[in-house]
């Protein structure tokens, strides 16, 4: 089953041109454009990212005052592939016009995005948490450190190379009694593949293997 798109069926088609228009005026660089969910989304570049939002969170007629949310996006392997591997996503909503915009801007491994805590004092957590699942740095933070892992922690969870099982784990040091890390060693029977079917491991139930497995009600009962 194809799960089916939220849309704001109350928006008014009329009230997303306004603010696309107004959007297209006054940020030239950005492509903006409202899609089928009945959202209005920007694309800008980074460097461009601050301006934007204060723009966006003080024009008359908009007043999008309100940022509900930062999050980060890693496209590695994504196809059609994206200008680059990494964007960033701002939600912003205004109260007063019942509008919501969406604001993302793509950035390189290690490409700086200026920060908006001094615009949105709540994006300080918002952007820790990006930076700390996806590495992506956040020029002019505060206090732009992990928030989610642990300060030893190794690498950025959300990645879409990072390894199931991670990089390191975690154990208690007698000696130093204290949690220690070292390097994951799994068992050798986690390491063994033998890239036979599970079924077909098991005696007596390798026809499983070819079969639609479809059980009957009676079967458990």
């Amino acid at each position: 089953m194809t799960a089916q798109p939220h849309i704001d069926t109350h928006l008014k088609r009329a009230d997303l041109e306004r603010c696309a228009e107004l959007c297209r005026i006054a940020l030239p660089r950005a492509t903006v454009e409202i899609t089928p969910q009945h959202e209005v989304q920007l694309t800008v570049p980074a460097a461009d990212v601050a301006a934007a939002l204060a723009w966006l969170k003080y024009a008359e007629g908009l007043k999008f005052s309100q940022l509900m949310d930062v999050a980060g996006v890693d496209y590695l392997g994504f196809t059609p592939a994206q200008p680059a591997r990494f964007a960033v996503v701002y939600h912003l909503l205004s109260v007063t016009q019942n509008l919501r915009v969406r604001v993302k801007t793509y950035v390189t491994e290690g490409q700086g995005v200026p920060s908006v805590v001094p615009l949105w004092p709540a994006a300080n957590w918002y952007e820790r948490e990006t930076y700390d699942m996806y590495g992506i740095v956040f020029t002019g933070h505060p206090d732009l450190r992990r928030i989610l892992t642990d300060y030893d922690f190794i690498g950025h969870p959300l990645r879409k190379d990072f390894p199931l099982n991670g990089f390191t784990e975690v154990y208690y040091d007698a000696a130093q009694q204290r949690v220690a890390y070292k390097p994951v060693d799994l068992p050798q029977e986690f390491r063994h593949f033998d890239k036979v079917s599970e079924w077909r491991g098991m005696t007596g139930n390798a026809h499983l293997a070819e079969t639609d497995n479809e059980f009957k009600r009676e079967e458990f009962q």
